[in-house]
């Protein structure tokens, strides 16, 4: 009786067991959860346990931040960041811990500027490593190692120097994704960034003090409670391992790519009236550009129209009446902001289909322009 009803879970729901059962299907779940975890900790040269499985980058910078920071605690934060990572530290704002700012000069953190905000309560630095909408690749490894001449009251990891957390959920497909390369403490990645979405991970050695967000089973090192998906785990793993494999070329195609792009967008229009938002260090598959006076949000619905899927900035803030946030900082500029349109492509994206949305973005602006939509 019990065999037939294994054997029809097995084909019909096409699932395996819960990875932290003992029975014959648990133990199989366990080993794909644990092989999956394995593979991805060697690509980022950590040690198995580092590997902490979530939900995605969200559920992975809340835990980072939260779980780590408490009363009395002074962080800063990079306020071009993601959502994930701005809003909670606003959280932690709230439960009384100081809260600031990083400052940002030339696209790049200011490190000088740094040093003078370090206190000896400083205990954590919260920054991405590849900005989602601009696609600016920032100086982490600096940052990494300003914090490293920094000590303050003795802590459990690493004396008593700050920690810094990198979201590197955007950097896989053009960037080295190993802990070491960002000069991260704590590292944040997300599957649906490398094509398998509700699945991400933050890497934190063991001795990182880390607190439970809330209670349930023991599952992730206590830290994240509730039954895993061996699944996920191993389709996750697959890509980032895929990812990592095609980087160079990927990376080498793109950087052709996004030159052309340019050259084509530029012939819209004067070029007074198209603004780059990028930095010194710029991930080669994305592109924001600024069209002031223009509607992009309805440029990103001609767009859709024309078969081409393109935003104005995050998903996660896309009721925001002021515009890409990361814009702003980055420029300073409302106007600049509030006209924005995110550009970003992948390895299956080939040179004649950035060609034809480079037309369908220049009859989609004409229209705009003759029917007085600014």
């Amino acid at each position: 009786m019990f065999w037939k009803r294994r054997t029809y879970l097995d084909i019909a729901a096409g699932m395996s067991g819960n990875p932290s059962s003992p029975h014959t299907e648990g133990r199989r779940a366990k080993k794909m959860l644990e092989d999956a975890r394995t593979d991805i900790a060697r690509l980022l040269e950590v040690q198995a346990d580092d590997v902490i499985f979530t939900s995605g980058a969200t559920e992975a910078n809340a835990i980072a931040i939260l779980d780590l920071l408490k009363a009395g605690d002074h962080a800063l934060y990079l306020p071009s960041a993601h959502a994930s990572i701005v809003e909670n530290m606003k959280l932690a704002s709230e439960r009384a811990v100081t809260v600031e700012a990083l400052p940002i000069k030339n696209a790049r953190v200011d490190c000088e500027r740094l040093k003078e905000l370090l206190r000896p309560e400083t205990r954590l630095v919260s920054m991405d490593a590849v900005c989602g909408e601009t696609g600016v690749i920032w100086n982490t490894r600096e940052v990494a190692s300003l914090l490293q001449t920094h000590v303050g009251p003795p802590r459990s990891y690493m004396g008593g120097k700050p920690l810094l957390h990198v979201d590197a959920s955007q950097a896989p497909l053009t960037e080295k994704i190993s802990r070491a390369h960002f000069g991260a403490d704590l590292m944040v990645l997300d599957g649906a960034k490398v094509g398998s979405r509700g699945i991400g991970a933050l890497i934190a050695h063991r001795t990182i003090s880390l607190e439970p967000l809330y209670r349930g089973g023991g599952q992730e090192r206590g830290l994240r409670p509730g039954s895993e998906v061996p699944e996920l785990a191993q389709s996750f793993a697959a890509a980032l391992c895929a990812a990592a494999r095609n980087r160079q070329d990927f990376r080498a195609h793109a950087e052709r790519a996004r030159i052309g792009l340019i050259s084509l967008i530029r012939r819209i229009g004067p070029i007074s009236e198209i603004l780059f938002n990028e930095g010194g260090a710029q991930a080669p598959n994305m592109l924001n550009l600024s069209l002031p006076g223009r509607d992009t949000d309805y440029l990103v619905a001609l767009l859709d129209e024309a078969g081409f899927a393109v935003s104005t900035r995050s998903a996660c803030e896309s009721d925001s009446e002021k515009g890409s946030r990361a814009v702003f900082v980055l420029t300073r500029d409302q106007e600049r902001a509030r006209a924005t349109l995110r550009i970003s492509w992948g390895p299956f994206v080939g040179t004649g289909e950035l060609t034809r949305f480079a037309q369908a973005l220049t009859r989609a602006v004409a229209f705009i322009d003759n029917n007085n939509q600014r």
